[in-house]
């Protein structure tokens, strides 16, 4: 009895380190076969691949984040400033779709409408006699940020490694196998390009150069070089003119670097062969253990920094592929922690200082041409792509976001000189690694002037969160020049007298009013960004003792913007006239950005905006493409209704093609627009952030929106304003428990409770007076809103919170507990 019982006892103990092992882990029990949004993502921000885990042909598909098409570029329309006035007036006039016509000669591009991000290639590992196998698993271990494929073959063990190392430029994979002498294979490169070579050099080297494609017009300047290195313990190493062939070897290493001539986007004079050279030298003379834990060290520095426990159910035992087809119906609130740090994943692995930013597909693609040519669309996705950064605690990620912006305020200066006869600059709703700010893909969609007040907000976000003076000094320029152009650019309105943007749009959707046209003046949107520019230029200003002529002129022109209205259907409306159509299902809902990320709309000091905002979802619906629902996701939480965010949560992680006329989510968990776009995966990570913790409405606020499926759990990591850092939290029956808030800054501490806490030293807390003394919680007000004869909106019913202050002293941690 004794005996069986030790058995069992152990049995268990391995069931829950299996379920323990497996909590970061996304792992399949077969390969991807040919389909690449079954392979695994790996990256280090500069290079990336996708690991498709097959037996017998393995594809490495290879990406560096400079491979793009084209060269130094710009794309403005030189007839745009000319046709300006004619344009403004028909718009006036009601005359939306002649606009737009007219627009379409005047405004957008002639030339390129935007570059396209390239693959490099595959590497392709041939394995002959190994097409039958047994026991086979694959996994990405986003803990360590390493694949893994096992299999066996003739009573083998085949093991598999790769990882794209964040302490050496360069992809590593290690081959293993149980018995000495079986590990055996071929070597070779694809590649879609034109221009292209494949060689062997030094016996040991497999190379692929090329140059990426011309590109509407834009002649290709970028060359590209790779380099595999193989490295053997026994066995022999063969060549031909254009692979490597291995023979019975014990292990193998294989090192791949990647590099281009790109310097900047206005360079391109470096040496990739060199460079690449360099990379792989530095690195293949390292062990394989030396690599692979100075990665996991380089990985971990920042992966680590966040935890979350949401609980664990049986679910969890299953192959991903499984848990994602069953999430709709079952209790698997682990699946949801590993969507949620797989976000973080992603934008680790995407998105390093010194590299580019995470474009539309993070760093993954295996074509030339690219679904919308996998560029930053910056009327909604390139911005979602960071939303998670500084919450998350990943703010150095953010850096080549920024540093884009930065660029886009250089280049933009042209586009808001030549095209609108504007000071400051501007960029419509796309740019590329070329930073062209033109207005591209028809005037419906491209002539949207708020690219650059939007992605400007991100500049103001970062010293939110780190309260970094010199970088705020340094980012000054780029906010005001983005408000310089709203200064010159605003028009009165003729029938309503506000200043309002003309032309101006809510995002790709059109209303039957306007005859099908994009087109209009002062819409919701528009105007909510101008508040921001405005709003962050006043504050920089003041806190830097800046530009006082300019603070008087933006205060005066900011009190002359039109005010949000609500309309007769009780919703926020999109447009300045009320002519929402509450059977639209449109997958842009843009007017809430007042909402989120904005926070020009809220619970407790505008509440006719905030129940208009909820009407405005419930009108629009749920399911949609899968950034949408990522959006909607945060919405929910910034209305305080947890069970609606996860319910939401349940559209995205479903599998493509249930969702009728809607987006989901890939075996490989890979967000489903459709096609592959990344920003979903960041919506999501963002949206259950901000169901566990907001800051951005004069307090942190937490628990606003813990769904019921959430009763018991905790998360440790995540940062909010004001340099604050939640180190630990933790609530049991829906009830927060105890909470340990890390202060970099300093200053006034101001949270907003579900129920009542206590300090840790028994005191009780003050309670809260006033507005929120903390310079980083100022909040501007909100004009009141115009609402239609016809609304009969009331606010909404919230669930009662307790407001109280604690002073802080920088660097040092304060505990609460429940009373």
């Amino acid at each position: 009895m004794r005996k069986i019982f030790i058995i069992a006892l152990l049995l268990v103990q391995c069931l829950d380190y299996a379920q323990e092992n497996n909590s970061l882990k996304l792992w399949y029990n077969q390969p991807s076969a040919s389909t690449w949004e079954n392979a695994l993502p790996i990256g280090n921000g500069f290079l990336g691949a996708m690991v498709y885990g097959n037996v017998a042909h393995e594809i490495i598909q290879l990406n560096e984040n400079t491979v793009w098409s084209g060269g130094p570029n710009r794309n403005d329309n030189p007839a745009a400033f000319a046709a300006l006035p004619k344009i403004q007036k028909l718009i006036f006039e009601g005359k939306h779709k002649e606009a737009e016509k007219l627009a379409n000669e005047a405004f957008i591009s002639k030339k390129s409408h935007g570059q396209t991000f390239q693959t490099v290639g595959n590497l392709n590992l041939t394995f002959e006699g190994q097409e039958n196998c047994s026991n086979y698993r694959r996994e990405l271990d986003i803990e360590k940020a390493i694949t893994k494929t096992t299999y066996v073959v003739y009573g083998i063990t085949y093991t598999r490694e790769a990882f794209v190392s964040f302490a050496d430029r360069v992809i590593v994979i290690h081959l293993t196998a149980s018995k000495k002498g079986s590990i055996s294979f071929t070597a070779d490169y694809t590649s879609p390009h034109k221009i292209k070579n494949f060689k062997v050099s030094n016996s040991k080297d497999l190379e692929i150069s090329g140059s990426t494609s011309d590109h509407e017009g834009v002649a290709s300047l970028i060359k590209f070089k790779g380099i595999t290195r193989i490295q053997l313990n026994k066995g022999k190493l063969e060549q031909t003119e254009n692979s490597l062939t291995v023979k019975g070897a014990n292990s193998a290493i294989l090192f791949i670097s990647i590099a281009t001539n790109f310097n900047n986007y206005q360079d391109v004079s470096g040496n990739e062969n060199q460079r690449a050279l360099d990379y792989l030298n530095k690195a293949s003379g390292k062990s394989y253990e030396s690599l692979k834990k100075a990665h996991i060290v380089g990985y971990q520095k920042y992966f680590n920094r966040v935890k979350l426990d949401l609980g664990t159910t049986q679910e969890a035992n299953l192959p991903t592929d499984e848990r994602l087809k069953n999430f709709r119906n079952t209790n698997d609130p682990q699946f949801v922690a590993l969507y949620y740090q797989y976000g973080r994943y992603l934008l680790i692995s995407s998105s390093q200082p010194g590299g580019q930013p995470a474009n539309l597909q993070g760093i993954w693609n295996n074509s030339l041409n690219p679904a919308w040519d996998s560029k930053y669309t910056i009327n909604i996705n390139a911005e979602m792509n960071y939303w998670p950064a500084e919450k998350t605690n990943l703010s150095e990620l953010h850096a080549p976001f920024l540093q884009m912006v930065k660029d886009l305020s250089e280049t933009g200066k042209e586009t808001a000189k030549r095209m609108y006869g504007a000071r400051g600059w501007m960029a419509h709703h796309n740019t590329d690694i070329w930073r062209a700010t033109g207005a591209v893909d028809g005037a419906f969609w491209g002539l949207w002037t708020a690219g650059g007040g939007w992605t400007s907000q991100h500049l103001w976000e970062h010293y939110l969160y780190t309260g970094d003076k010199e970088f705020l000094a340094s980012i000054y320029p780029a906010l005001k020049g983005a408000a310089l152009f709203y200064v010159d650019f605003l028009v009165k309105h003729p029938k309503y007298n506000w200043l309002v943007v003309n032309p101006g749009n809510s995002p790709e959707n059109a209303p039957q009013a306007h005859n099908g046209s994009s087109l209009d003046a002062g819409t919701t949107m528009d105007t909510q960004i101008v508040s921001d520019v405005f709003n962050t230029t006043i504050r920089a200003a003041q806190i830097l003792n800046e530009d006082v002529t300019l603070i008087d002129t933006l205060k005066q022109m900011r009190s002359q913007l039109a005010p949000m209205h609500i309309g007769k259907y009780n919703q926020l409306q999109e447009w300045l006239d009320d002519i929402d159509d509450p059977k639209d299902n449109h997958r842009h809902v843009s007017h809430l950005y007042g909402l989120f990320p904005s926070n020009q709309i809220s619970a407790y000091k505008t509440p006719e905006l905030f129940a208009a905002s909820k009407n405005t979802l419930l009108q629009r619906g749920d399911v949609s493409t899968g950034w949408s629902m990522g959006w909607k996701i945060n919405w929910w939480a910034k209305l305080q209704d947890g069970n609606h965010a996860y319910s939401l949560i349940k559209n995205q992680l479903t599998p493509l093609g249930v969702n009728k006329g809607g987006g989901g989510t890939y075996n490989n968990l890979f967000d489903a627009h459709p096609p592959f776009q990344i920003d979903g995966n960041f919506g999501c990570t963002s949206g259950i952030t901000e169901m566990l913790v907001q800051s951005s409405d004069g307090a942190i606020h937490l628990l606003p929106a813990l769904p019921d499926v959430w009763k018991n759990g905790s998360i440790s990591g995540i940062r909010v304003r004001g340099g604050f850092e939640i180190v630990s939290m933790e609530w049991k029956a829906g009830k927060l428990i105890n909470i340990a808030v890390k202060s970099a800054l300093g200053g006034n501490l101001r949270l907003r409770l579900p129920n009542t806490m206590k300090e840790k030293s028994g005191a009780d807390l003050v309670i809260a007076k006033g507005e929120n003394p903390n310079p980083f919680y100022f909040v501007n007000e909100t004009a009141e809103p115009i609402i239609s004869k016809e609304s009969n909106i009331k606010a909404l019913e919230l669930r009662p919170t307790i407001l109280v202050d604690i002073n802080t002293v920088k660097g040092k941690t304060y505990t609460f507990e429940t009373k």
